[in-house]
């Protein structure tokens, strides 16, 4: 046996020495230290040995494990030495090899329409008013002068959350001017953009999430003129000074009076085309003097105070301004089409 082992410690530190890489001396050490290895077959002999020999081939046993570990481990850290030598040999960093260029990204057509909006609002003295996305349909529909059985109210036109109608998806950024009425006292001068729901079809100018800018001002004294006078510079500075706006009557259950704001078809000038549908005019918003009854539920004296409201999509800002004809052209996250921004 001890013999066995000279061979066995004469062999193994040969065939280490020899080992080119790690997994060659990985199996080496499985082959003569694993639990069939030939140093562990040697030992599970030691049961046969008389008491005398017992401690001698146990001592000379110990030695050639040690050894031979003593052998792996120098072998190991000479390998590991030269695959980091190798790596940092292939692996070095050319500096006057030209750097890979990073791309840029760019802002969304819709998200540089809102900040020229709000910019554009703050120049005038405004300030960003937000609320909540899931709404009361007391401040939806009821604080802003919608009878009980207008058709907006429907289930087919409105996402509700509970079966009294009570909870909904907001249709209109409308509801954040109530918030804001109810805790400020006027001068009040606030516009509130964000995300509105509507059960409409998806198609090239509907969707049933979209976009909205509202805008409320009340104070001492507010007339129509002040309501075109705002209307106007925003449309002159988004489309150009030689942009042109018309304002019809309309009807709105929270303005009184109200009135539809178009512009002039950019593409024919009012001549008629495709674009504006032979009109020469393209609508863009509604607005209106803030009915009395609204201005009164968030406790205004309308005798004292008035004020006017206006509501714009931001797609259709942002589609008119850069001349898209398809709204879903603006969700489809399609880079080749937004990098053209």
């Amino acid at each position: 046996m001890k013999k066995t082992l000279e061979e066995i410690k004469s062999s193994s530190l040969s065939a280490i020495e020899k080992a080119a890489d790690l997994g060659a001396l990985e199996a080496l050490r499985v082959a003569y230290l694993g639990k069939k290895g030939s140093l562990t077959s040697v030992l599970k002999q030691m049961g046969s040995l008389s008491a005398e020999e017992r401690p001698i081939i146990g001592q000379l046993a110990n030695q050639v494990r040690a050894a031979i570990e003593e052998a792996i481990a120098a072998k190991t850290a000479e390998l590991s030495e030269k695959l980091l030598e190798q790596k940092l040999k292939n692996e070095k960093l050319d500096v006057t090899i030209p750097g890979k260029p990073i791309k840029i990204g760019r802002r969304h057509p819709m998200s540089v329409i809102l900040d020229e909006v709000v910019d554009i609002f703050t120049g005038m003295g405004f300030s960003v008013a937000e609320g909540p996305e899931v709404e009361l349909s007391e401040y939806n529909f009821t604080k802003l002068n919608h009878s009980a059985d207008h058709p907006a109210r429907e289930w087919q036109d409105t996402f509700y959350f509970t079966e009294d109608s009570s909870v909904l998806l907001r249709t209109q950024t409308s509801p954040v001017q109530i918030h804001v009425m109810e805790i400020q006292k006027p001068p009040i001068r606030v516009i509130s953009p964000g995300r509105v729901y509507r059960k409409d079809e998806v198609d090239a100018t509907h969707s049933p999430m979209f976009h909205q800018v509202e805008g409320l001002v009340v104070d001492k004294g507010i007339t129509m003129g002040d309501l075109k006078g705002t209307l106007n510079t925003l449309v002159k500075r988004l489309y150009g000074p030689e942009a042109r706006t018309r304002f019809r009557p309309h009807h709105f259950p929270f303005t009184e009076p109200s009135c539809e704001v178009d512009v002039q078809c950019f593409e024919c000038r009012g001549a008629g085309c495709r674009v504006c549908k032979g009109e020469g005019w393209i609508e863009i918003l509604g607005a209106g003097m803030v009915h009395p009854k609204v201005l009164e539920g968030c406790g205004i004296d309308t005798s004292v105070y008035s004020g006017f409201a206006f509501g714009v999509g931001l797609e259709r800002l942002t589609m008119r301004r850069f001349n898209i004809s398809d709204m879903r052209l603006l969700f489809e996250n399609d880079m080749r089409f937004l990098s053209q921004f």
